[in-house]
């Protein structure tokens, strides 16, 4: 249960002008500062509904170019906590001059090793857009480092060495997630939560289930590029009626209303292309899937591999068409997914319980707003 709002008033602003208010890790940070007794401010995109619970949430509308630069050049000034917290790199500059000038503490959240993300991006592949976004990634690597906290969501995750790193990893946050439940009986359903994109599954997803004949899939997130917003447009047009019928698109939700369409889901689904960014991670969302005993699809990335494999809690598969494979094995041979998702609660039950790492960090931005620690 989240701490009542402190008398003082705000300790800490999460800013951001390139997340919506309703992204998960920015949840999982938010509630782990209110459990910590903290007065929590949020400013990002979206609406404001959509904002953590017992926080201050001021959202600043729709995405665009402008605003975010607005946002990097005035919110580490306009922000009412003592201690910043930023998730975008370009945030950082700023909030370091907030900190030399108006005393504030800094926070760096880095969630992506934003080198390899930029190879991910068409956008990037121009040679001069290429060079503008890799020196701007690496002047806010430099301030990134110097920091009075510097957190990166996973060990391989630059900067490698900084004054005060700490890695808090994607961990779920129970608070958010269902109880596992069992699988509903009208139709087999697959579930994928996160941003939308080719890259991170779409195309692959939409094939898998298609090919399967039976299966729905629910689509939870944002997506955010055009070209592949266009792509989906295409499928839809072009796709057969019984095959859109089978497929919901929700779009952005908070986390607990996303994850409440996990209950009844048979699986979920993690189709990962290999990318330089993609490679070395393990999404949030396959660590959620396991936690609420969902049996997992994913392709053979090296660290997703090994832990569906440890797990036994699903499949790796190599395409599309083996994905469907496995989706119809299931749906005929009914004890063996029953046998996945039993590994993946008890995988959960073994490696995810104990101290949540948002709570230690919560302990930590407690020192730099001033308060002793509660564990003290």
């Amino acid at each position: 249960m989240a701490a009542q709002l402190p008398d003082r008033g705000i300790d800490v602003s999460i800013i951001t002008g390139g997340h919506d208010v309703a992204d998960a890790r920015l949840h999982r940070l938010a509630a782990a500062l209110r459990r910590a007794g903290l007065g929590v401010e949020v400013v990002g995109l979206g609406a404001a509904e959509a904002g953590p619970v017992d926080c201050a949430v001021r959202a600043l509308g729709a995405r665009s170019a402008k605003k975010r630069l607005k946002a990097d050049l005035t919110l580490p000034f306009t922000a009412r906590g003592k201690v910043l917290l930023t998730v975008d790199p370009d945030m950082v500059p700023g909030a370091t001059l907030a900190r030399w000038f108006k005393g504030r503490k800094v926070v760096a959240d880095v969630h992506e090793d934003y080198l390899k993300l930029l190879k991910d991006r068409a956008w990037a592949r121009a040679s001069w857009k290429k060079a503008a976004a890799t020196t701007l990634v690496r002047l806010c690597t430099f301030w990134t480092k110097r920091a009075n906290i510097t957190v990166v969501a996973d060990d391989h995750v630059p900067p490698l060495r900084s004054r005060s790193r700490m890695v808090v990893k994607n961990l779920p946050d129970f608070s958010f997630l269902p109880g596992p439940s069992e699988p509903d009986h009208e139709a087999p359903r697959a579930i994928y939560i996160g941003d939308v994109r080719r890259s991170r599954g779409l195309q692959a997803m939409l094939a898998a289930v298609e090919g399967t004949y039976t299966w729905e899939l629910d689509v939870v997130g944002p997506v955010l590029n055009a070209d592949d917003q266009a792509w989906l447009d295409t499928w839809r047009v072009t796709s057969s009626e019984q095959v859109r019928n089978r497929i919901r698109f929700h779009g952005r939700l908070d986390p607990q209303k996303a994850w409440a369409l996990a209950d009844g889901a048979w699986a979920g689904l993690v189709l990962l292309d290999d990318t330089p960014a993609f490679r070395e991670a393990v999404p949030s969302k396959l660590y959620e899937y396991l936690a609420v005993g969902l049996a997992v699809v994913a392709t053979p990335l090296p660290r997703m591999a090994e832990l569906v494999k440890e797990s036994g809690a699903g499949e790796v598969v190599a395409d599309p068409a083996a994905a469907s494979v496995t989706l119809r094995r299931w749906s005929e041979q009914y004890d063996e997914l029953l046998q996945a998702r039993r590994g993946a609660r008890e995988w959960a039950a073994e490696h995810l319980t104990g101290a949540s790492p948002y709570d230690t960090l919560a302990e930590r931005v407690r020192g730099l707003a001033g308060y002793r620690s509660e564990r003290a």
